[in-house]
């Protein structure tokens, strides 16, 4: 339900499910209670546990969560078909085509029934992000309550301790060309089918969602437990998935299980948007 506040003016807290966000939404309903509109916006590639989250956040919030998609082409796979190209390290259409922009065409939409306030979650410890990945949004008030109060990143996880709610380890796309090596093993060892399934459309595509080790242009090919296969640019497993599987399915696992609060995200280029 969207509802105003006594002055006409919507407040809206985008939601993602992340650390960051769920704090926020949790510490704007104590410290600043009046009625909260909250947005997610999958891509619909999430793993199950996430839109378990996401309904569970609804319940303990008393507001269902509005998911906000892009509709023309909804789902990682149908836009990156559209885009023609599966996003990588270096072309990340999917964040501002499956999330950015359908929020801010929403945000703008309720401006024509009154003012519109957006609260997101950037941390006190993040002054390098001036204003995150959404920038000024033409209309609308951004603030950024948890960096207003001085709260970095123990003091949101001393948040949400308290309030007893666990974050998935994954809040983005199930098949994230930024993941790590750990993080599509455990894709293939616990959701097989999703893991296939990204097999399939790489081979539809003719690209990979983990990008070649280049060296003067060619992918450089690596000789491993008995399989030839070229490179990934950051280690030295397969760049396609077909062979990463069948690595796994001879009892290789890499050392690296993966954990996706680890990652260096400011340092390797992730976008923040899929972790807030």
């Amino acid at each position: 339900m969207i509802e105003r506040d006594q002055d006409g003016t919507l407040h809206v807290v985008a939601l993602s499910g992340g650390h960051d966000s769920t704090a926020l939404a949790f510490l704007l309903r104590e410290r600043e209670p009046r009625p909260y509109c909250y947005l997610c916006t999958p891509t619909g590639d999430e793993l199950p546990e996430m839109f378990d989250h996401w309904r569970r956040l609804g319940e303990l919030l008393g507001r269902r969560l509005i998911p906000i998609m892009q509709t023309e082409h909804p789902g990682l796979f149908a836009w990156s078909r559209h885009k023609k190209l599966i996003p990588n390290r270096t072309k990340r259409h999917c964040t501002p085509g499956l999330k950015i922009e359908p929020f801010v065409a929403w945000l703008q939409a309720q401006l024509s029934f009154g003012p519109v306030v957006a609260y997101v979650g950037l941390r006190a410890d993040e002054e390098a992000r001036a204003g995150g990945a959404y920038g000024a949004i033409d209309g609308i008030e951004l603030r950024y309550p948890l960096r207003e109060w001085g709260f970095d990143d123990p003091m949101v996880h001393g948040t949400l301790a308290r309030l007893g709610i666990t974050v998935p380890d994954r809040t983005d796309c199930a098949r994230c060309y930024h993941q790590q090596l750990g993080e599509w093993w455990r894709l293939w060892k616990d959701h097989r089918a999703l893991f296939i399934e990204a097999v399939e459309f790489e081979a539809e595509m003719g690209q990979t969602f983990r990008t070649p080790k280049l060296e003067s242009g060619e992918p450089v090919m690596v000789t491993r437990y008995g399989l030839t296969y070229a490179a990934c640019w950051r280690d030295t497993w397969p760049v396609r998935l077909g062979d990463m599987m069948t690595l796994f399915e001879a009892g290789h696992v890499p050392m690296n299980r993966g954990d996706p609060r680890a990652r260096d995200l400011l340092k390797v280029g992730a976008c923040r948007v899929c972790s807030l």
